[in-house]
């Protein structure tokens, strides 16, 4: 067989192979490529064939049943650096293959497994460019037979180069996009969250307290976390605990420890959580809620940086940072004598307020996203999002427990919801039922002529309704003058689509 006619014949191998293997159903495309390849055989000019392998994209190159390249295209010549007279009668060992079988280029091809596999799997992995750099690419090599015997090997070798630097341009630009919208585990794009993350990285470089505020839900620990995870004690310990979980004495042991024998049940020496926290940051979770007793004893740690297990009288350096949190507010508690006001001011001297989910309505579509993404993950559905009527649902809501009732809400929905969009009946019921606040008496009189409101309402008069508005419920709901979540139940009721037939 001439030459050129064998690399055509090699070339339509190869092709066979990689795109049979995507799926082998593919018999009728098989046994096409089968009759142009006997097709070619007869009719093609051998220019031809060597014009062909010379215009491919992907360096192709081949060997003999010996291992000694005898054909280099040009695209091998771009992607190695090497001219087709330095590579021609070489191993390709001189390329030095890395990682494309878990280990180095082996010693002779044999070894590679070519001969007695037949094919090799594409492999990502890089080849030695001329100059000394690594080039990344997809490997692709396959033995070809004739009645038996080995005539050769022909490779393929697909340049990663320009794919690896659009992916990183990719990574960096949803980098750069995603930075504005959230901080850690912390999302939102509002200006009041774009003010909680500014705070982050400021406080975040040094070792000052830290008091954080908001309302139960709003994310006060995650908060601490991103804090104490941007900090350089980010390899030390982040110990957290609940003050309002604890009784006093269980309280006053948990945080400063114990000795042996300090009371009933004391059966050894225990350290506390100032210790377990040392080099890092120890989080007082709910600190508004510690009794007076223990707030002299941490205003003496704040003070002096030391602290006493109970029981015993030797006083024990600490180096930690500590960061409070609360949901209540503590300059009402100083004013009504429940907190002490050094230990207030001791505690504020960097204060973080997050801004509960109702004042930052523009971040709930984020967050929805957020937690949708990760319970599909989660459960291995495929919920594409949220209708838009229980989308205006959860919009309007306000939200009392905040960003954690808003995941909660998410999961109750998944475990209701059979595919696709959420809707509204997959939600909660207390948010489904929620009863939403009358507009005043001087905006329903702004209402367009033929207005309902006051009036008694029907079946065919809510049908109207519903047509002059285009089925937008809430503006329904504004001009009959009765809460949305009415309006639905009396869509319900009367067997009324809720959405536009």
């Amino acid at each position: 067989m001439e030459q050129p006619l064998l690399i055509v014949t090699v070339t339509f191998n190869l092709v066979l192979w990689r795109y049979g293997n995507v799926n082998k159903n593919h018999k009728q495309i098989r046994r096409q490529m089968s009759e142009i390849q006997s097709s070619i055989q007869d009719i093609l000019d051998p220019n031809f064939a060597r014009l062909l392998l010379e215009t491919m994209a992907d360096g192709v190159f081949t060997l003999n049943d010996k291992g000694e390249i005898t054909s280099w295209n040009a695209s091998m010549e771009r992607i190695t650096g090497y001219t087709a007279e330095e590579a021609l009668g070489k191993s390709c060992m001189f390329l030095n293959f890395s990682r494309c079988f878990s280990k180095t280029c082996p010693t002779g091809i044999n070894q590679c497994g070519i001969f007695s596999q037949s094919a090799v799997d594409a492999k990502e992995c890089f080849l030695r460019h001329k100059d000394g750099h690594d080039v990344s690419v997809v490997k692709s090599a396959r033995a070809v037979r004739e009645q038996d015997h080995i005539k050769g090997v022909v490779e393929t070798v697909t340049d990663l180069t320009e794919f690896q630097k659009a992916r990183q341009k990719a990574e960096e630009a949803s980098l750069r996009l995603g930075e504005r919208h959230r901080f850690e585990n912390i999302i939102g794009k509002s200006d009041s969250m774009q003010a909680v993350f500014a705070a982050i990285k400021a406080v975040a470089v040094g070792a000052t307290t830290v008091l954080i505020q908001g309302e139960s839900g709003t994310g006060k620990e995650l908060v601490a976390g991103a804090i104490h995870y941007n900090s350089e004690r980010r390899n030390n310990p982040f110990v957290g605990v609940n003050c309002s979980a604890l009784t006093e004495s269980l309280l006053e042991s948990e945080l400063f420890g114990h000795a042996k024998g300090a009371f009933t049940g004391a059966v050894r020496d225990r350290a506390g959580r100032f210790e377990d926290a040392h080099g890092g940051t120890l989080f007082l979770d709910e600190i508004g809620e510690i009794s007076p007793f223990i707030q002299v004893k941490l205003l003496r740690v704040l003070q002096e940086r030391e602290i006493e297990r109970v029981g015993e009288s030797q006083k024990r350096k600490i180096d930690i940072r500590i960061i409070a949190a609360t949901n209540r507010d503590l300059y009402t508690l100083v004013k009504n004598g429940s907190f002490r006001e050094d230990l207030y001011y001791r505690l504020k001297v960097f204060p973080i307020l997050i801004p509960p989910l109702r004042k930052r309505r523009e971040d709930i579509p984020l967050l929805i996203s957020h937690f949708i993404h990760f319970q599909n993950q989660k459960t291995g559905n495929r919920i594409a999002g949220v209708s838009q009527s229980a989308m205006r649902i959860l919009m309007d809501y306000t939200w009392p427990g905040n960003v954690r009732e808003l995941e909660n809400a998410i999961e109750h929905a998944f475990v209701l919801c059979d595919g696709g969009y959420m809707d509204i009946f997959d939600l909660p019921v207390e948010i489904r039922q929620f009863e939403y606040q009358p507009f005043p008496p001087r905006m329903v009189s702004t209402e367009p002529p033929g207005g309902q409101a006051g009036k008694k309402l029907t079946r065919e008069t809510l049908l109207d309704l519903l047509n002059n508005c285009q089925w937008n419920k809430a503006e329904v709901s504004r001009r009959v003058g009765v809460s949305r979540t009415s309006i639905w139940k009396y869509m319900k009721k009367w067997d009324i689509p809720l959405k536009q037939p």
